[in-house]
């Protein structure tokens, strides 16, 4: 039997009660995502002397073929887009060997991971680990549509495939992955997350969130998007947020089958959304593998000072292969330390869920990672 939607959500498939139901799941579930800085706040991102370092953005983007276009297209931004829908469908699906049918595009990942989620919750529940990025999950909790049935914490923080394939049973209609992990900032071995996909998805959908994929090191072995075009039912989320630097212009694209992309297609996904400048700065870059490999550098570098940081001051992270780290304040409470380090003009996040003692921060331009670098020992003094 399916469940209905208030018409508060997805109301005539549109974005915007979308957005609005994230920003409520995040603000309920995340701790201290406000800064504590007094001074007037720019229109555009962070005020001068501010390390943003708090939503995993990438401040080396957009890239300047991105900027040329956007520049470009919004000389005509008084059309509704169509065309450039279709160019970057047929762009994103010719890269995997697909045809454009198997795309479909939404703002950011957030409208499609929540499509995906109000899909599945029509036939069930949504099975995840402890820890991953569950906001848009999350919709349909709020909406009492459906629920997120968690696997227990493990100590490392990992992600176990083989307890939560062994977790799938009749209740569940979409188990979701993030991988990397976020915020762990983990990844999972290729072949075991295909292995995985594989067997998981003749019982279910799995859901697998790569907004993180393009900043590893092999980014085409840690996808799943190939099992999707041996016809698995596979849902795989990316966004231009991330290694593209795109996050406020907001295109992200789901790959699934086609007849799981007109289901979801139902619930704010689709052309009609998206803005003409976003979409040309998307298809400039998509294929920029220069700019791309420059931005995987500067983070690797900023993880670099980071871990050198955490180590010197008797803290321990996990392994991030992403731009953002999981750090490990001990007994010290991880709202407290971003609430001192938000007063040295550094911002970071706060406590997930029960996390109390972990703290993730991004890796921003290298002189605001130096900020927090130097702002570390100074809080642990303050707070221990």
């Amino acid at each position: 039997m399916q469940k209905s939607l208030s018409r508060r959500l997805f109301l005539q498939g549109t974005t915007a009660t979308v957005s609005a139901a994230l920003a409520a799941a995040s603000s309920s579930s995340l701790a201290g995502t406000k800064p504590e800085i007094n001074r007037p706040t720019p229109l555009y991102g962070p005020p001068p002397g501010v390390a943003k370092l708090n939503a995993n953005e990438n401040p080396y983007g957009p890239s300047p073929a991105a900027l040329k276009a956007m520049m470009e297209a919004s000389q005509k931004g008084a059309y509704y887009v169509y065309d450039s829908v279709m160019r970057l469908k047929t762009m994103i699906a010719e890269r995997h060997g697909l045809t454009p049918e198997y795309v479909t595009l939404g703002s950011g990942s957030s409208a499609g991971l929540a499509a995906a989620a109000v899909t599945a919750a029509q036939t069930g529940n949504i099975l995840g680990p402890d820890l991953f990025w569950d906001t848009t999950s999350r919709v349909v909790e709020l909406q009492n549509i459906g629920e997120i049935k968690r696997l227990p914490k493990l100590e490392s923080l990992a992600i176990d495939l083989d307890a939560m394939y062994s977790a799938i049973d009749e209740s569940i209609s979409m188990v979701q992955v993030t991988n990397p992990n976020n915020p762990t900032g983990m990844l999972i071995d290729p072949l075991a997350m295909r292995n995985f996909c594989i067997k998981a998805s003749k019982k279910c959908t799995v859901l697998a969130d790569e907004a993180y994929n393009e900043l590893t090191d092999d980014s085409d072995a840690n996808t799943v998007i190939p099992l999707i075009k041996d016809g698995h039912d596979i849902i795989v989320a990316r966004t231009f947020s991330k290694i593209y630097g795109l996050a406020g212009m907001r295109v992200g694209y789901l790959i699934a089958q086609p007849e799981k992309i007109e289901q979801m297609e139902k619930y704010g996904l689709g052309w009609y959304g998206l803005n003409q400048a976003g979409l040309a700065a998307a298809i400039a870059c998509y294929e920029d593998h220069q700019f791309m490999d420059y931005c995987r550098a500067k983070v690797k570098e900023a993880r670099e000072m980071v871990a050198a940081a955490v180590k010197e001051n008797g803290l321990t992270a996990l392994p991030s292969v992403t731009n953002f780290m999981f750090v490990n304040l001990g007994a010290l409470n991880a709202e407290t330390f971003r609430a001192e380090m938000a007063k040295e003009n550094v911002l970071i996040r706060g406590i997930y869920r029960d996390y109390t003692n972990w703290s993730r921060v991004s890796m921003g331009r290298l002189e605001d990672v130096q900020k927090y670098t130097s702002a570390l020992p100074k809080v642990l003094h303050r707070i221990s």
